[in-house]
Formats: structure tokens, C-alpha cells, sequence
């Protein structure tokens, strides 16, 4: 059977609606829906580019659907479903958030070989600081559980934590662990594997010979992309690991898990071995995936609620100083008045930004202090590997973060000003290429070794021909590529809260938007960004803005925290 979708079968004024929201209300109306229901489904689909998993109906809504013979209760196969407390949801996302639960909830209760920790070893990965408790009890959950979700701000120890956790494993197993390190972005699984050599030679001097083996099994571990560690087909867009080809692996870790969205984690469920432990990383306050989901939000909301051992979270910042980890705190919890009190004592600045002019004499203090570094550190000199490593580093000390990508007040326009502005002291009459100019990738390259966050400075060589160095490793601390052969990429002395996710420095700048009624505005972005810095923050933005972000938790409409939930009494 043939539909005409181009003849409407009722008029729908909805100028929010995409051309696809409004193909799929054409599409239900074709296969016997009535109106009421096409909208509830062109309303979900929407509802699901915004990141929600489920539509919340009520009243007539809810009468159209349990109505239809299209809409069932997820039992049976059906195009819809709408659920006991009124969730109205597409088939496979319904399917995929009860897939995620169940499997999640057997982990969660599932036993061990061993019923309790090795004492020792937990032991011997420590000192006797009292701050490391919640990093013991995170080995002891590894060493006991096949699930293990470990949470917390930034600077609170995670990737080091997650290190023991790793040494503990293996220094109990008989042979060497396959494990496998991922996590959704290249950037970040990059930042992850760099952060467990880095812990292992910093704990190997404390540990004796009978830890060498774990120690180099440490050593060897590579990280990838979820998408690499499962083999994603974008050609056929499905996911070649499975429940009928598993990874063979026997520990999971996967990183920065806010990102992950609904799909890839049951694609993950559905490929892990019933032996294989899970741990699942990341900080639940931070903002949720671009797709559609909080799984990890969902997760730990519902493993605190039935008190599971498997959910662990880091609170103590050792990176950050203190007072500026109660900042971050304030944000967090949406305390307008105890960021106030860090403005009075000096550790938050703010600056009011009522137009563009007031912003654009910001930007030029900003230009300024750019300057002053990139001349400190001569950027017009010839560079080596290591005098560009330093340079780097010392311009990444400070980052402004901007809420928006368009708009004045968004990193394009903004980047534009600011390259504009160092252009005229460092280029030399070039306004694209010119010592001192930031760049972050914005498209995998492997064959280069480059990935979507990397960020790099130009700077001539010993040779003086100009190229753009990025972060290199021990042996060679920045590689060198000729501008004209680098990936897609974008100027960063800006950029977006959402590109920012995964890194810190010393000194962060936030621009928000100037209007309060801006829909981005929530109190996860503005944490997600204030928690990048780990001496000083800086809020560009006026006090009704900030007061609206801090009142505005997002939370989307989905149905795996609940389905999580009765999992794990079922299970327990």
C-alpha cells in the first residue's frame, strides 16, 4: 500500500513542528490514526529531538491513545506504546529503556565468585587519608559486583579511583584481564587512557614488586569510542557486537557516561558477557546526552533510591580549592544565595553584560590578557616539541566558555572578535594563520591520530614554517601538522559548555546569554561549565540570568529511572 503523504489529512497549526514532526503526523493519519493520536506523535517526536525518551500525556490524550490499535502497553509489538503511568512513547524507545533496566538491575544484584573484597590489596592501593573512603568502597564494589557507577564532580578523584579499582582486579585473577577502556567521544577516551598511565606511574613507587603484573597490564591498556569498541556499521546503522557476537572482555569501563544516550546503552548491555563487569563513570550533574536519555542520571537516581552498593559516589574535590569547590556546590544545588556569598568573598567574579557593547569591552579585556600570554611565551620564536608543549599549556590555562554557538553572544561571532583583535598584534597581516592561533578539531581523523576536541596552537617550527601543535605525549610532548592538512576544526579561544565537557583549567570565563528567557538556560549548563575551573571563575552574564539557570534543573521525560527501580526490587 502506497500513502500520499504530501495531502494532510487535517489542518495542525504547530510552527514549532519540523518538516518531520509533521511527515510522521501524516504518516500516523495514513495507517488509521486519528488526529489526536498523529499529534501525540509528531509532539514525541519533537519531544525526542529535545532528548526526552517518553511523552508525559494527560486527558483526552490519553483516552485517543488507549483508544487506538496502534498504541499498546508493551507487551505486544505495537508502533506506540503508553504506559501504566501515562508515558507515551515510541515502540523501540519503550523497548530500549526496559532492555536497559532489566540488564542494569541483573548486574546490579548479581553475585560474585567472592562475597567480600581483598582487604589487603584495598589496603595497599591507599593511604591512611580519611578523604579516600568513598575511593575504597569503590575497589571493594568492583572487587564484589558486576556493576559498579561511580559518580562525582570533577577533581574528585574518578579516573584515579577507577585505576585502583583496575590494579585490584587484576592483581586478584589467575591471568591477565581482557579490559577495555571507552567512552562516547574520541576526545574523551583519548583523556582516559592518558590518565591511567599517568596514575600508574604515579602509584607505582608506593606498591611492591607483587603488584608488577597489574602494574604493566596497566600499562598496555588502550582506550577507544564506544562506537569503535562495539563496531558500529554507519552504513547499516546497527552495532556488529551483540548478544550473538559479545565483546570478550572481562571489565568495561566506560567514561565521561553522562554523554551516553539511550541507544548506545543498550547497544552496550546487549554486547557485555554475563561475566563481564561493568563501570559506568562519569558525573551525573553535568548535562545529559545530545540524543535522546539520561542514562546515567536515570541510573544513579534509581540505584540511591534502593540503596544499591554497586552506585559509589566521589564528593571530596582535591584539584579544585576549596572555596571554589563550595561554588560549584551552590551551582549544583541551585543556590542563588551561596553563590552571592562567593562573589562577596571574592572566590566568583561576575560581570553584568546588558548588550553587546558592554560585551564587546569585555572581549577586549579578554583579547588582552590572551595577548599578554602568547607574548610571554614568545609564540613568534621557533618552537621544538617541548618549548611548544609549554606554550600550549600555558594558553589553555584559561578558557571562556560560551553558552550559545550563533547570536552575538555565541562562540562563532565571539571567536571572530577575538581572533580579529590578536590577529592585528601576532599576524603579521595574515588574519587566518598566525603564531597564536587556537584550534579544536571537530572531526575524527585516525589515520593523523587527531580527534573531535583536540585543540592545538599555531606556532612556527625550527625552520620558521608556521604549524599547529597539539598535546604529544612523554617522549614527544607536541606533534606538529601543517595547517593546510588538518581535519575540519574551528578557532577556539572560545568555545561551547558542550565541547568543554571532560576538561578543566585553572581559569574559567562563562558568557550565558543576555536574555533570561532563553531556553538553553539550565542549572546543569551552568554547572557543567563553572566546575571546568580549578582556581578562579568568571561569570559574564547579568543576576537575572544566572538566577534563571540556577532555577531551572532540566529533567527529561523518560521512564528508566522508575523501570530501573521495580528492576532491582524484582532482582533483590
Amino acid at each position: 500500500m502506497r500513502f500520499d503523504f504530501r495531502t494532510p489529512h487535517a489542518i495542525v497549526h504547530a510552527p514549532d513542528w519540523r518538516d518531520v514532526d509533521h511527515l510522521l503526523y501524516r504518516w500516523t493519519r495514513a495507517i488509521g490514526g486519528s488526529h489526536e493520536l498523529a499529534r501525540c506523535v509528531a509532539r514525541l517526536s519533537l519531544a525526542e529531538s529535545q532528548g526526552h525518551t517518553a511523552l508525559r500525556l494527560d486527558g483526552d490524550d490519553v483516552a485517543a491513545c488507549r483508544a487506538s490499535a496502534l498504541v499498546g502497553d508493551g507487551r505486544a509489538t505495537t508502533p506506540f506504546v503508553l504506559d501504566a503511568d501515562d508515558r507515551f512513547y515510541f515502540w523501540r524507545g519503550h523497548a530500549a529503556e526496559v532492555a536497559v533496566a532489566e540488564a542494569l538491575a541483573t548486574r546490579a544484584t548479581a553475585k560474585t565468585t567472592a562475597c567480600d573484597g581483598d582487604d589487603a590489596a584495598i589496603a595497599a592501593l591507599f593511604d591512611d587519608d580519611v578523604r579516600n573512603a568513598a575511593q575504597r568502597q569503590a575497589v571493594q564494589a568492583a572487587l564484589t559486583r558486576r556493576l559498579v557507577v561511580l559518580t562525582g564532580g570533577p577533581g574528585t578523584g574518578k579516573t584515579t579511583t577507577v585505576l585502583r579499582m583496575l590494579l585490584a582486579l587484576q592483581q586478584r585473577a589467575a591471568a591477565p584481564l581482557a579490559i577495555h577502556l571507552a567512552a562516547p567521544t574520541g576526545k574523551a577516551a583519548q583523556r582516559l587512557q592518558q590518565a591511567i598511565v599517568q596514575g600508574q606511574v604515579a602509584l607505582a613507587p608506593r606498591l611492591d614488586a607483587s603488584w608488577r603484573p597489574a602494574l604493566d597490564a596497566m600499562s598496555a591498556l588502550t582506550a577507544s569510542t564506544l562506537h569503535r569498541l562495539l563496531e558500529f556499521d554507519p552504513r547499516h546503522g546497527r552495532w556488529r557486537r551483540n548478544s550473538e557476537q559479545p565483546l570478550a572482555s572481562d571489565v568495561v569501563v566506560i567514561d565521561e557516561a553522562s554523554m551516553l544516550d539511550l541507544d548506545q546503552m543498550r547497544a552496550l548491555m546487549a554486547a557485555l558477557p554475563a561475566h563481564t563487569r561493568l563501570i559506568l563513570v562519569g558525573d551525573a550533574d553535568q548535562l545529559a546526552s545530545i540524543a535522546a536519555g539520561a542514562v546515567l542520571t536515570d541510573a544513579v537516581r534509581a540505584l540511591a533510591e534502593s540503596r544499591s552498593a554497586s552506585l559509589v559516589r566521589l564528593e571530596h574535590v582535591f584539584r579544585a580549592t576549596p572555596e571554589l569547590g563550595a561554588a560549584h556546590a551552590a551551582i549544583r544545588q541551585g543556590d542563588a544565595g551561596a553563590l552571592r556569598a562567593a562573589y562577596r568573598a571574592g572566590v566568583v567574579e561576575q560581570h553584568p553584560l546588558p548588550d553587546a557593547p558592554t560585551l564587546r569591552h569585555r572581549l577586549s579585556h579578554w583579547a588582552d590578557m590572551l595577548a599578554e600570554v602568547l607574548r610571554r611565551c614568545d609564540v613568534g620564536v621557533a618552537h621544538d616539541a617541548f618549548r611548544a608543549a609549554k606554550t600550549l599549556q600555558a594558553i589553555r590555562q584559561r578558557q571562556l566558555l560560551c553558552a550559545l554557538r550563533e547570536s552575538a553572544f555565541g562562540v562563532v561571532a565571539v571567536n571572530a572578535v577575538l581572533q580579529s583583535a590578536l590577529a592585528r598584534e601576532f599576524g603579521a597581516g595574515q588574519r587566518d594563520w598566525f603564531p597564536g592561533r587556537i584550534v579544536m578539531i571537530t572531526r575524527n581523523d585516525d589515520a593523523h591520530g587527531l580527534f573531535n576536541g583536540d585543540v592545538g596552537i599555531a606556532l612556527p617550527d625550527e625552520e620558521g614554517r608556521l604549524k599547529v601543535w597539539f598535546e604529544g605525549d612523554v617522549l614527544v610532548p607536541a606533534r606538529a601538522f601543517v595547517p593546510g592538512l588538518l581535519p575540519a576544526h574551528d578557532t577556539a579561544y572560545a568555545i561551547t559548555i558542550h565541547k568543554s565537557q571532560g576538561s578543566e583549567y585553572e581559569h574559567v570565563a562563562v558568557l550565558l546569554p543576555p536574555s533570561p528567557e532563553s531556553p538553553i538556560l539550565s542549572r546543569q549548563l551552568l554547572y557543567t561549565a563553572a566546575s571546568r575551573g580549578k582556581q578562579s571563575l568568571s561569570l559574564w552574564a547579568n543576576d537575572d540570568v544566572i538566577d534563571a539557570a540556577l532555577a531551572r534543573p532540566l529533567a527529561r521525560s523518560g521512564g528508566l529511572q522508575s523501570k530501573l527501580r521495580d528492576a532491582l526490587r524484582k532482582t533483590s
